[in-house]
């Protein structure tokens, strides 16, 4: 027997997909959104359910295309299940595993395997990323063909730079022939090799190993060149600076098939903030001057930046107490992503659908996904959430198994009322 039919009313439909931004309501039907239009739902089935929204913003579910577990092989860190239950609090939908697990995800066996295991969950949508090389060394191409059968939703070897140009030239023309995505961190390897901060006047009054901002850019313009020259789809991973931006720019006027995805961290915070070696701000890549964030938010305002990520890895408190080179990088995001974008909107400026489109259409439409939009016929994977109430954030209340935010203690806006996924409410304030 088919579930009722769901009627959310009184809604604040914003779909960047299409540009609606008003008020509204939308019909879920056998896990799918049936029908939906603006203002006042003139005539809905008697046998629906109805939710009364309240002027809740409703919009397609997050979509985060950069996320860390520990499973396989460092569940202390962050399960599948906990992930996905972060996720689900969060207002996000579909997650992305990076590959860089224990054994990593360079066969189609360990495709299959996170796909099984999301699907006994059954809790967000799971998909999970191949690594480009094997084993994520950079020197041998992995199983690429295979992986994509598998369902592989593109190929990466996650923070590892891959310094052969040959290897990666042939990585980014073999998943061409599929026309799959590559995605690549860039950066100078010798540059920043040691570095964990970013070199200037700060790095250097605390001590710190820095590397200059511009190896960044000077890795991109390889990878750039190298997809121009192959023809590939090059997703340029985790950009943070001005200068990258703009050399992306400059590639896509010759007709590169480029595009460019932003960790929330660093359009959040900038080097400041690492101030008295808070470790729940090493970063990597690390966090950057001002003007870079700065350059940042303005691309994120005329979208100019086709994926937003939480970037989510997860590190125990051991490993983060440690002195600032020490502390193992990266910050758990999946619960705070859709707030500090909320944030974005209220502190910068940056309007609400432009905030939101780079973790609902643009992942969508790099992928080939048919969620990320509110359309009938879509997938009911959605997220009601008021992007005006505040809540004092606590890292000690994350479903994360790790704790390591660096929103800890601050006050955000937008809390989310509910996830769906296909239809199905997973997450209810």
């Amino acid at each position: 027997m088919s579930p009722r039919p769901l009627a959310l009313t009184g809604a604040r439909l914003i779909d960047p997909a299409e540009g609606r931004d008003g008020p509204g309501w939308l019909l879920v039907k056998d896990g799918r959104i049936a029908d939906l239009g603006a203002g006042e739902a003139a005539s809905l089935p008697d046998e629906a359910e109805r939710i009364d929204c309240s002027g809740a913003v409703l919009a397609p579910g997050l979509i985060d295309l950069r996320v860390k577990t520990g499973e396989p092989g460092a569940e202390h860190r962050e399960t599948l299940e906990s992930a996905a239950q972060a996720a689900a609090a969060g207002g996000v939908t579909t997650i992305v595993l990076q590959p860089d697990t224990d054994p990593p995800v360079d066969q189609p066996a360990m495709v299959d395997f996170l796909a099984r295991r999301a699907r006994d969950l059954n809790l967000v949508n799971v998909l999970t990323a191949g690594a480009a090389t094997q084993g994520l060394r950079g020197e041998r191409m992995a199983e690429i063909g295979l992986m994509a059968e598998a369902g592989a939703a593109y190929f990466t070897d996650a923070d590892q730079v891959i310094t052969d140009s040959q290897v990666l030239r042939r990585v980014l023309a073999y998943a061409g022939g599929f026309n799959a995505l590559v995605a690549h961190r860039p950066a100078d390897p010798w540059l920043t090799r040691g570095a964990c901060a970013t070199e200037g006047e700060l790095a250097a009054r605390m001590g710190l190993p820095g590397a200059p901002a511009a190896a960044e850019r000077i890795g991109l313009e390889r990878d750039l060149v190298l997809a121009e020259l192959t023809g590939g789809r090059l997703l340029a991973d985790q950009i943070t600076t001005g200068a990258a931006l703009e050399a992306v720019e400059r590639a896509l006027a010759r007709g590169v098939e480029a595009s460019v995805s932003v960790g929330i961290a660093h359009l959040c915070f900038n080097e400041l903030d690492i101030g008295d070696y808070r470790t729940f701000f090493r970063l990597n890549p690390p966090l950057r001057a001002e003007d870079d964030r700065r350059a940042l938010i303005e691309a994120l305002r005329d979208g100019r930046i086709d994926v937003v990520t939480s970037a989510h890895t997860p590190a125990p408190a051991e490993d983060k107490r440690l002195p600032f080179s020490e502390a193992l990088p990266g910050v758990v995001g999946l619960e705070t992503l859709l707030s500090a974008l909320v944030g974005l909107h209220h502190e910068e400026g940056v309007d609400l659908i432009d905030a939101l489109r780079p973790v609902t259409c643009g992942p969508a439409e790099l992928l080939g996904l048919p969620s990320g939009r509110l359309a009938e016929g879509a997938p009911a994977d959605l997220v009601l959430f008021d992007p005006n109430a505040p809540r004092r954030f606590d890292a000690a209340q994350l479903r994360s198994r790790s704790k390591n935010s660096p929103f800890d203690g601050r006050t955000l806006q937008g809390v989310v009322r509910r996830t769906m996924v296909g239809g199905r409410i997973i997450h209810q304030a």
